[in-house]
């Protein structure tokens, strides 16, 4: 029987009443959260994991909390396999709901066919296929559950990536915010817009949330919600300012960054993100044409190997 019990495949922690967030440790490559609303009409879930063995220890934990697994709706906060790689283990009758740009970046993902050897482990994704969301939105949708109220909204720009949603919660005051924000891990942008991503930390700021559920790392309370915000902006700042030298002195993300003393920033879990993330902003602000093979190259690199995994 697949173990399901593991401490680091996560746990579901109260939220708010009939809402949970699935919080998986560390938070490092692959390794999401997620969370579960409870409603009578048939439950909620948001985002699924990257492997079957991750996704049915989520599933497990569900039907154990709620007596049952009877999920109406899952939302998928963006297209990135840790959050969506599990979607074809949902039952049939779920409705998966994305943003439209989302549906079309999952649906030419190739990654879940078959790994690269980008990471150490390389991931194994167990019994997964590919499941595309059958209900699409453009900028927002609500979900009306017979004691529940969800707003699913896009923040109208490319951020984490060209299709993210957040899942909003007014009666609870839980903000889900998928990877628009990190706790305590590097932020990545490499497929969407450092600008977007600096502006969309103002803009979940702006919904006063009582508790945030970052797409990884430990759940954010309202009291903790601006340092969070202001490590992001910090972050943000600092890609900003090492891109604009290599802009200006003609070198490329990987020199950059090696030139680069992390700081502050040195601890957080996948730093070598800093290469990918000054492919992405070179990329838009140095007219230079944007690779992701040529990004995930450098950050290994850099790294001197693959990309640790824990999956």
């Amino acid at each position: 029987m697949m173990d399901t019990h593991r401490p680091d495949h996560g746990c579901l922690q109260p939220v708010a009443d009939h809402v949970w967030a699935w919080i998986q440790p560390d938070g490092s490559w692959w390794i999401n959260n997620a969370g579960l609303i409870g409603d009578p009409a048939g439950d909620i879930l948001v985002d699924t994991c990257a492997t079957e063995q991750r996704t049915t220890a989520l599933l497990n934990a569900v039907a154990a909390q709620r007596g049952r697994l009877d999920l109406r709706y899952a939302v998928n906060t963006h297209l990135h396999g840790d959050h969506t790689y599990g979607n074809s283990l949902l039952p049939q009758t779920t409705t998966i709901i994305g943003h439209e740009n989302m549906r079309r970046g999952l649906d030419a993902d190739t990654v879940i066919n078959g790994c690269p050897p980008l990471w150490t482990p390389v991931p194994d994704w167990g019994a997964v296929s590919k499941r595309l969301p059958t209900l699409t939105f453009r900028s927002s949708l609500t979900l009306h559950g017979r004691a529940t109220t969800v707003e699913v909204v896009h923040p109208g720009y490319a951020a984490h990536t060209d299709g993210d949603a957040i899942a909003w919660l007014p009666q609870a005051g839980v903000l889900f915010a998928g990877d628009l924000l990190f706790h305590g891990v590097t932020p990545l942008v490499v497929t969407g817009s450092l600008d977007g991503a600096r502006r969309a930390l103002d803009w979940i700021a702006s919904y006063h949330a009582d508790t945030v559920v970052p797409g990884h790392g430990p759940v954010i309370a309202a009291d903790e919600l601006d340092r969070v915000l202001s490590a992001h902006r910090d972050y943000y700042d600092f890609v900003c300012r090492v891109g604009d030298a290599a802009v200006l002195a003609g070198v490329g993300p990987l020199t950059a960054a090696r030139e680069t003393n992390l700081g502050d920033f040195a601890h957080w879990p996948d730093s070598e993100r800093i290469v990918l993330n000054l492919h992405r902003y070179i990329a838009d602000h140095g007219g230079v044409r944007f690779s992701v093979r040529n990004a995930y190259a450098d950050a290994l690199a850099y790294n001197k190997g693959p990309l640790t995994s824990s999956v």
